[in-house]
Parts: structure tokens; sequence; C-alpha cells
């Protein structure tokens, strides 16, 4: 396929979709636009797109792919714009939001003047952000949940997954209602607890602030994560993913009164149960499928406390050329063993890195899964 191809927001999702359909695509022409001036000129400067776009209607009123690659209340604004621009009959527009429902509802805007608008959420994310962090293979093997106006046709469904081609993702079809109670169960309503645990330890902090935070430095830092993720898009995600995420939150009650409930009647083989019945589904999930929430390839290294240690190990990674995405040291004291945390892109990069380090070093190596 060739065309025109507008991507409005050049982050890291933005900046990725577009080098996979300059990859898949060559003979096409993506322009870009960012509200930010220097973004749009650093991903222009790094290839991602081949034109830096000014007059945005203009460019997308000849467009025959439009990508709205921004924070979800964005994404109503500009769909708001484009309804009223005379884009071609044969266009498509889709986004790239975390929620549905409502974006749908703005959608039919466009969809009521003949343009096609579906729905879209690649299910990928990385350590790092903007424009700069964009990778081609960022969404391999990913699902990509795509969420079609009934009266879209599947020859356009078809034609958007041609232009997507590139992502090498896995495309399911669902409803924006279906979309946004699978994202609410397993991304959205996890943020929110990691969010709370945290509230609650900083609440604690003010009591015991050195020793909580030499605490929390470890495993308790690694769960909560994703609490670390940026606040203007999560604000967004619970405004509109209102009512899936307060019946989620209804429900979380009514778990926390059942474990609450077995605690006050010391029922042991009751907590057990619980416990242990966590564990069989945990257990039972797919462990290098790529989910809602980016996974993070950690891999823990047992170290001597000495000078150059650290260097020592990247060294040897460097030498087979496995990049590192993070590193972080959770415990370093005289005479005790320190535990190296390192985090990569892929599994296959943590696989490598652990054999390599295996084959230099005595160093014990831990999955974390």
């Amino acid at each position: 396929m060739e065309g025109n191809v507008l991507i409005i927001g050049l982050g890291l999702i933005g900046g990725s979709v577009a080098l996979a359909i300059k990859k898949e695509h060559p003979n096409s022409k993506i322009g870009g636009y960012d509200l930010n001036s220097e973004t749009t000129k650093m991903a222009l400067l790094l290839q991602v797109i081949d034109e830096e776009i000014t007059n945005v209607q203009a460019f997308a009123e000849e467009a025959d792919l439009i990508i709205l690659a921004t924070p979800v209340q964005q994404s109503e604004q500009w769909i708001e714009k484009l309804a009223s621009w005379k884009l071609k009959n044969e266009a498509i527009v889709t986004d790239v939001g975390s929620t549905k429902g409502k974006i749908m509802n703005t959608a039919n805007q466009l969809i009521k003047q003949g343009v096609t608008f579906i729905g879209g959420h690649p299910m990928a994310g990385s350590h790092k952000s903007g424009v700069q962090a964009s990778k081609v293979h960022l969404f391999e093997n990913a699902f990509y949940l795509l969420t079609p106006d009934r009266n879209v046709s599947q020859l356009k469904v078809d034609q958007l997954k041609k232009w997507l081609k590139g992502t090498h993702a896995h495309f399911i079809v669902v409803s924006p209602r279906e979309h946004d109670e699978l994202t609410g169960i397993v991304s959205h309503f996890p943020h929110i607890i990691a969010a709370s645990i945290v509230h609650q330890a900083f609440g604690e902090s003010q009591v015991n602030h050195d020793l909580l935070k030499r605490l929390a430095a470890g495993g308790f830092r690694d769960i909560t994560r994703i609490a670390s993720s940026n606040p203007h898009m999560w604000r967004d995600i619970l405004l509109h993913n209102k009512d899936v995420l307060l019946d989620l939150m209804s429900q979380w009650q009514d778990e926390m009164r059942v474990i609450t409930d077995l605690m006050q009647a010391e029922d042991a083989e009751g907590i057990f149960d619980y416990f242990q019945q966590a564990k069989n589904f945990r257990d039972d999930l797919p462990a290098k499928s790529k989910g809602a929430i980016p996974s993070f390839y950690d891999l823990y290294v047992d170290i001597p406390d000495y000078p150059g240690i650290i260097s020592e190990v990247t060294g040897y990674l460097a030498q087979e050329k496995i990049s590192i995405t993070n590193i972080r040291i959770l415990e370093t004291r005289e005479d005790l063993y320190g535990v190296l945390v390192l985090s990569f892109q892929t599994i296959e990069d943590r696989e490598r890195a652990q054999e390599c380090i295996g084959n230099y070093t005595d160093y014990e190596t831990v999955i974390s899964n």
C-alpha cells in the first residue's frame, strides 16, 4: 500500500507506529505533527517521519490514513477538528488510546460524514518514552485491539490491518465496551491499586521515613513501579473509563471484605486456599506473551561488593552486544552480596544475558516471573 499517512502525536507509540509503517510501506509519505515543535523536528531528524507538518488541515485532507497518537482527551478534540474538515471519503482515521467508549462516541461525528473511524489500542510500551525511544519492533507479538463501529465494513478493517502490518502485532477485534472492560481489569485497575499502595506507604513514611524508604527499595519498588506512569495519562483514563473502574473498585472492596473476614475468623485453611487459588491462576498466565501492561524483563544477579563489579558485569554483556534498558542495585554492603537488577527490552535478551553471565562468572542469577 502507498499513500499519505498523518500521525498526530509523536511520542513513543506514535513514533513506533510511524517506523513500522515506513518499513512495510516505503513508498508512502508519512507526515508528523506534535504540539511540541521540537519533538516534530526530532522525529524528522531521526527519520521517524518524512515531513514535518505545520498545516495539519491541508495534509489531513489529502491523507489516506490518520493516526491519533495523543492522550485520549486530546484525541477527542482532534476528532472534532477532523469532523469539520473535508477528509477523503476513503480515508481511515484511527487512534491508539487506552479507552474506547468515549472516543467511539465522539467519532460518530466522523462516521456520520462517511469517514471511517476504527478505534485502536496497541498494547505495548517501553521503559523509555519520547520519539527518541521509538522502535520499529515495539509492537511485535503484542496484542493490537481494534474497535470498529458496527457499520464499518470488513474491507476497511482489513485495510487498516494492512497499513499496520509492519507492527507484527496480533490484531483482535472487540467492541468498545469489551475493550474497556478488559483493559480496565488487566491494566487500568492495577495502576489504581499500585498508586493506592504507594499512597499508603507515603502516609506511613511520615512516621518512620528513613526506615520505610530503605525497606521499600527492593520488592516493594518492583511491584509498584507502574505507579510511576504518566499522571496526565492516567487522569484521562480514569475519567474516560469511569463506569468500568467504579464497578471494579466496588468488587475490590468486596474482595477485601472476604480476606478480612478470613483473618478475623483466624480461618487458617481459608487463608491458605485464598493464596493458593491466586497462585494457581497467576502461575497459569502466559509467561512469554505481551499483555496490557508492558513487561519488565528483569535479571537478578548476586554480586560481591568490590570496586568495578558493575562495569565488569555490564562489560561482559557489551562484548556479546546485549543491550540493557535499566540497571540498579537493591543492596550493597561491605562483606555481603548485593543484588544487581538488570532490565532488558525482550525476554530473549534476558535469556542471552543470563547465559552470558553464567559463562563469564560464577555469580548466581535469578529470573523473576
